[in-house]
């Protein structure tokens, strides 16, 4: 009898918290427009963290935080990248995760609310030049990469943007 009740208590909680959830995406979706993953707006990070989080990470190592931030720059081709403004005068190179949601292109100076996994990478030149050409850079800005860059960077695997 006694496991009947515990079941039945068990389950109650497990539909409370999965009502829960459904409400909380309904309202996500109500104020966003959301690229990939619907994702939690109750654990975003400050910008002061989400530089720290960066500050303390080497190349290899990453962290699984969900930020706010100003798009500085998007991938003019089809929305495939874009840039953050981390405000510290550092910017994030944010890829999405499987390449398998794209942003719209047209979101340069708006803010977005992103989850995923941050990192530091050490990018290519080719890399660097490509990414210089897919951001509209002119041919003797694309020349000038010329090293190596370490650079944040973000797998995104959901994106908010405020409607």
């Amino acid at each position: 009898m006694k496991i009947k009740f515990l079941a039945i208590g068990i389950g109650l909680i497990l539909c409370s918290c999965n009502a829960k959830s459904e409400h909380q995406k309904k309202e996500i979706a109500a104020n966003y427009n959301i690229y990939g993953d619907t994702i939690s707006v109750e654990k975003i990070i400050s910008a002061e963290k989400t530089q720290a989080e960066y500050q303390n990470l080497k190349v290899g190592d990453t962290s699984v935080i969900t930020f706010k931030a100003k798009v500085t720059d998007v991938c003019k081709a089809k929305g495939c990248w874009m840039k953050l403004d981390l405000e510290n005068g550092e910017e994030a190179m944010v890829k999405f995760k499987d390449y398998s949601f794209f942003v719209p292109k047209d979101i340069t100076g708006k803010e977005v609310v992103l989850s995923g996994k941050a990192y530091v990478d050490m990018m290519s030149v080719e890399d660097q030049k490509h990414y210089a050409e897919d951001g509209g850079a002119t041919e003797s800005e694309i020349e000038k990469i010329t090293t190596p860059s370490k650079t944040y960077s973000f797998e995104a695997n959901g994106v908010l943007l405020k409607k």
